[in-house]
């Protein structure tokens, strides 16, 4: 009785390690983060077609929205039913980067919210940077 339990187990484990190592692994979003202007780039050199599928917020103009998920088209066109391999769907975000008393955003406490903020004053700081050396040139 024994060695017959042990064998249904063992079985059940084998099946189960079966079923779930054929599920696969996600793959990697390489359009997400990016801005939709960006996004479009990469696909045009890629030879395919972004086309939004999906749009939160209106803040932003679409260049600059950010793309938080992209997938292949799964439809099929044609005759023949042949599946779409040259459009890509992208989901867009274009609330403002951080969230202020007028407009919709990222928290400014979330990750996202607290990177806008530092690459906003990063940029401010360059360019005041830039301001000073450009005064401080002697004038023709």
């Amino acid at each position: 009785m024994k060695k017959l339990i042990v064998r249904v187990g063992v079985v059940g484990v084998t099946v189960m390690s079966i079923a779930t190592a054929g599920t696969g692994v996600a793959a990697a979003d390489d359009y997400a983060g990016k801005s939709y202007a960006d996004a479009s780039s990469a696909l045009s050199g890629a030879s395919l077609k972004g086309v939004i599928a999906g749009r939160v917020g209106d803040t932003l103009p679409t260049d600059q929205c950010v793309v938080t998920h992209s997938e292949k088209a799964p439809w099929i066109k044609g005759t023949s039913f042949n599946a779409v391999t040259d459009t890509v769907l992208l989901y867009l975000n274009c609330n403002a980067t951080v969230a202020s008393a007028t407009s919709p955003g990222n928290s400014a406490a979330s990750p996202e919210g607290r990177a806008a903020i530092a690459a906003a004053k990063a940029a401010a700081a360059k360019d005041q940077a830039t301001a000073a050396a450009s005064q401080k040139q002697p004038k023709h």
